[in-house]
């Protein structure tokens, strides 16, 4: 019985390998979509709803997980040596989804950095926008309020 729950258990880290590749796939999407000119912020949007959505996923893959190997962790304990092979492959998993956490923790850090000087930028352009659209209205105004007289005399020569 404690096999079924082992393969399950093999299971899950294998189902959360697939989810954390999906997010590397749309973290390399989101990089693309940051270093383009001009920047797709619709596209942006699509790609952090579709990780959320991943991460939803991967958060309720650990849950049943953790669950999972809370209930079978005395059986485990003691009868270690009798899983030993399972036990190992479960390990060998672990590993390989925590080098791709940590991976994808690498990726969203420089996406984070592309987004923040992407958006360092857009306020930049957006408060020049500003500024010239102020002077603008300054200007108009001025010229609307200022009482300039017209010449007086015309040339009454033919």
């Amino acid at each position: 019985m404690i096999e079924n729950y082992l393969q399950v258990l093999e299971e899950s880290l294998h189902k959360k390998m697939g989810v954390l590749e999906k997010i590397e796939e749309a973290n390399q999407r989101q990089e693309e979509i940051l270093k383009q000119e001009p920047v797709s912020e619709e596209a942006f949007d699509e790609t952090i709803e579709e990780k959320g959505a991943f991460i939803d996923e991967l958060n309720k893959l650990d849950e049943g997980f953790e669950n999972l190997y809370e209930n079978i962790r005395e059986q485990l304990t003691s009868g270690r040596e009798k899983y030993k092979v399972q036990i190992a492959s479960i390990q060998k998993l672990i590993t390989r989804v925590t080098e791709k956490s940590v991976s994808i923790q690498t990726q969203e850090a420089r996406n984070k950095a592309l987004a923040e000087a992407y958006f360092a930028n857009r306020k930049q352009e957006l408060q020049k926008g500003r500024r010239s659209s102020k002077a603008a209205m300054d200007y108009y105004r001025n010229m609307s309020q200022s009482q300039i007289n017209m010449p007086q005399f015309m040339d009454r020569k033919k």
